[in-house]
């Protein structure tokens, strides 16, 4: 008889107008708190038996009505990496139909991460398993989420929409948080667009959080219970509340449409598949229809009913994603591959198009570094579960190994390639590749350990160019001022016995002041910069604030300190080094160049610390805006109110995302902070909810728990050598995107050398290549290598438009394009193109990345 009047209801519900009736969404899944509430093996077969678990549960109720039938929801594709890894093809086969039939649901990203410390490139690598299942077996993944973290970028509404995804949602935690619960419990929208600045973005279910976790809002929104005692009785509760927001009379949620997504919670392991599909047919009545969900059905209903969603585009700050700056140097280890990873694959392009067998011994490795950018920023960084910090940290480390191994055996192997792939002469020879999408004039450093004095010559000006000799880490280099580096290309010159050119120092030293044609700088024994003079706009751009200077770790004493030392003084460069142990031992370099006006700084902190850390960058400028490379998107660091990027609710506002730039600027001058290594920065005395928008004081996070001493690794896990690389450069206009980002590239991608050791027929007789030029300068390279199934299947290029504007330059390659794809930034295709001419001539939205499969002739 229940199963009657289910059926009867069932069927007038579906026959009744679809604004008339509510149709509620239950999701079952099993939040994973990675290597938090279980380590790696305890996880690894949680996940295969709760997926051999709900497959034998979606048989067994295969001949429900639709709305009754078992679904379970993964919250990241290392659920289906395990399960194929650990199961049989056949077993694994029958997971894949479960995902065809939409029983089984899986996101883009690995595992369930943070996303503020995150470098642009390093977001979509992490989702790069998904597209390869993408590929490999005909499917598409419309979901990405981001969860229990209270704080969410502005950015990655564009990188998951550009990655393929259309759908989000979020549940936080409510807990181990500076925002007060009775701020999530009064968000804007609860269903709504995220968009990115390009327009790109998903639908985002992210409901208010009245209660705690285990309730609307929360991370585990379907449960009620925190023990599983009864879970039909506390679905049917899920049920009335998500019937009680559909009736609300308020504004809040104006939809007939809800879910409760989320019921795993903090266990390791759910089994409760009946306990849903009960509910479900518990509570459909001729008011409401209650679905088993894979939760792309809910927002298909959504889009289909409520086609002009509210949106928005606000950045949230960073909360849990900060607690990753407790291991720093590990974590800035990962920035700099992340980094590397442009030069190695650029490298590895222009060695392929020769030798299209090249770096296929390498595809295990790179499936493993892929792998290690979707866990390294898993959002269990607060390290504060049954999972102690020693292993946590432990497990930290070799996923930053699985990372830096691939790209520095990459890097390696291409740039010694190429070498090989030029012939040699009788006098020494060798290349300066440039992996930017611009032609470069910068300094390139060669290993080098023959005779002195040499001349270097470019051999395709037959011009001398300036050089002189360094030592680095112990090492010897050539270090030559390099003229008119081709576009992703490289130049050749040659080492021939004989004195250079006489030539002027690079920069002058008296004492503690160094000074060249841009600038005049005083650096203390204290490593902190008291004084830089721009001397072409006669200003002085240091004032203290608080007491503390530029590049300033918190010295009490400005002379505490060794003598400062000249090193590798030069016609091309000149560095200047302080030692201090105060406030603890480190060591600072600054170098200036003879035809640059970058200010390089490398600080390096030689001992352990416990407390929070920042170098401080404290500037004369008045009241100045800043702007910043957030992820996917270019930032100005005001709430939206004033006419900024940051949400004015439901935000924190102390830690800031610290990607390539930051740039501090009046009306018509201002300055550009690269940096490599810090994810964070903070203006001035900014609070969790307080912005100090017009602050000239920034502080760079140098590591440290920033939210006491409970939540992250303690004492940087005993690291006792964190490095740190900054470049400073004034510039006498207002703020350009385009040439903040091009400065920090420069200064983050150096030019790259190598021999030339090839036979006497090499692969190439070129001297002098270039792959691509792009006829729009604000129109970026951002990542170009073979594709993922090898370079029979094309070359993969990415491009972002920093303008804030719409876009179509001409991008021509060495050779013209045969065929051309759209895909997306997984490698996915999308939409077959015509190249104009063998040009690629497509259209870029303001701040859109795009990427494109190319294959040339």
């Amino acid at each position: 008889m229940q199963q009657f009047l289910v059926l009867f209801f069932f069927c007038i519900a579906w026959n009744m107008p679809a604004q008339s009736i509510q149709h509620l969404y239950l999701a079952n899944d099993d939040h994973t708190d990675y290597m938090w509430t279980g380590n790696e093996v305890q996880y690894d077969s949680a996940f295969v038996k709760m997926l051999d678990y709900y497959l034998l549960q979606i048989d067994a109720t295969k001949n429900n009505a639709p709305d009754f039938q078992t679904r379970f929801n993964c919250d990241g594709s290392y659920w289906l990496h395990i399960y194929e890894k650990y199961r049989s093809p056949a077993q694994f086969n029958r997971l894949v139909a479960a995902l065809r039939s939409g029983h089984i649901s899986s996101p883009l990203n690995t595992l369930v991460s943070t996303y503020g410390a995150q470098p642009t490139e390093a977001v979509i690598r992490g989702m790069y398993y998904a597209g390869q299942m993408e590929r490999r077996l005909g499917l598409r993944f419309p979901l990405a989420v981001a969860m229990e973290n209270q704080t969410l970028p502005l950015g990655l509404s564009s990188l998951w929409a550009g990655s393929g995804a259309k759908y989000s949602w979020r549940g936080v935690c409510g807990c181990a948080s500076r925002l007060a619960n009775t701020q999530l419990a009064q968000r804007q929208h609860q269903l709504y667009q995220y968009r990115g600045l390009d327009g790109q973005g998903v639908t985002m279910k992210w409901y208010s959080l009245k209660g705690d976790n285990r309730s609307l809002g929360g991370y585990g929104e379907a449960r009620q219970d925190k023990e599983l005692k009864d879970a039909t009785h506390s679905l049917a509760q899920t049920i009335s509340e998500l019937s009680k927001l559909c009736d609300s009379s308020s504004t809040a949620y104006p939809f007939k449409i809800a879910g409760a997504f989320g019921y795993g919670w903090d266990d390791l392991d759910t089994y409760v598949a009946p306990a849903f599909v009960t509910a479900a047919q518990a509570g459909t009545t001729l008011q409401r229809k209650v679905r088993v969900s894979n939760e792309v059905d809910f927002f298909e209903d959504v889009h289909n009913t409520y086609p002009n969603l509210p949106h928005e585009s606000l950045a949230y700050g960073n909360e849990w994603d900060t607690y990753c700056a407790s291991m720093n140097e590990t974590t800035a280890q990962v920035r700099r591959a992340t980094e590397k990873l442009r030069s190695a694959e650029a490298l590895a392009t222009v060695v392929a198009l020769r030798d299209k067998t090249f770096g296929q011994q390498l595809q295990q490795l790179r499936n493993r570094a892929w792998e290690g950018f979707g866990l390294y920023w898993e959002h269990d960084w607060t390290a504060d579960g049954p999972v102690k910090h020693p292993e946590r940290a432990a497990w930290q480390i070799r996923i930053q190994q699985q990372i830096t191994t691939y790209i520095d055996t990459l890097f390696n192997l291409a740039r010694t390639r190429l070498g090989g792939q030029l012939a040699k002469t009788v006098l020494p020879r060798f290349y300066v590749f440039n992996p930017l999408s611009w032609v470069r004039n910068d300094v390139a450093d060669l290993e080098y350990a023959g005779i002195y004095p040499v001349r270097v010559m470019d051999v395709s000006t037959g011009q001398e160019a300036s050089s002189q000799l360094i030592q680095q880490n112990g090492q010897r280099y050539l270090r030559v001022w390099a003229e008119n580096i081709p576009s992703v290309g490289y130049k050749v010159f040659e080492i021939q016995p004989g004195s250079p050119k006489p030539q002027t120092a690079a920069a002058l030293v008296n004492g503690e002041v160094v000074q060249n044609q841009f600038y005049r700088i005083h650096l203390r024994k204290s490593g902190v910069i008291t004084e830089l003079y721009d001397s072409l706009a006669q200003r002085q751009l240091v004032k203290a604030t608080d007491g503390r200077y530029l590049n300033d770790l918190g010295a009490t004493q400005l002379d505490e300190g060794e003598n400062l030392v000249v090193e590798n003084a030069g016609p091309v460069s000149v560095t200047l080094k302080a030692v201090s142990k105060h406030p603890l031992q480190h060591s600072v370099r600054l170098t200036l160049y003879k035809n640059s006006p970058r200010i390089d700084i490398q600080n390096n902190i030689e001992e352990n610390f416990q407390d929070l850390k920042t170098w401080a960058f404290s500037t004369a400028l008045n009241q100045p805006r800043t702007q910043h490379e957030e992820l996917g998107a270019i930032l100005s660091a005001k709430k939206q109110t004033r006419g900024g990027h940051y949400a004015a609710q439901n935000a924190r506002y102390d830690w800031l995302t610290f990607n390539h730039f930051a740039d501090l600027s009046e009306a018509n001058y201002g300055l550009t902070l690269s940096n490599l290594d810090c994810s964070f920065f903070k203006l001035g005395n900014s609070s969790p909810d307080s912005l100090w928008e017009h602050s000239a004081q920034l502080n760079a996070l140098a590591g440290g728990q920033t939210d006491g001493p409970k939540l992250g690794i303690p004492a940087q896990n005993g690291a006792t050598d964190l490095r740190y690389h900054f470049a400073l450069r004034s510039h006498q206009q207002a703020f350009d995107a385009t040439e903040a980002m091009k400065f920090a590239l420069e200064h983050q991608n150096p030019l790259v050398t190598a021999m030339l050791a090839g036979a006497s027929t090499p692969k190439s007789k070129q001297l002098h290549y270039s792959l691509l030029r792009i006829t729009d300068p604000g129109v970026l390279l951002w990542a170009i290598k073979p594709a993922e199934e090898g370079m029979e299947q094309g070359l993969i290029t990415r491009f972002w438009n920093i303008n804030n504007e719409v876009k179509k330059p001409n991008i021509h390659f060495a050779k013209p394009l045969q065929q051309l794809w759209e895909s997306t930034h997984l490698e996915t295709n999308l939409a077959k193109l015509s190249p104009r001419k063998g040009i690629l001539s497509e259209t870029f939205q303001a701040q859109q990345l795009k990427t494109f499969r190319c294959w040339l002739k």
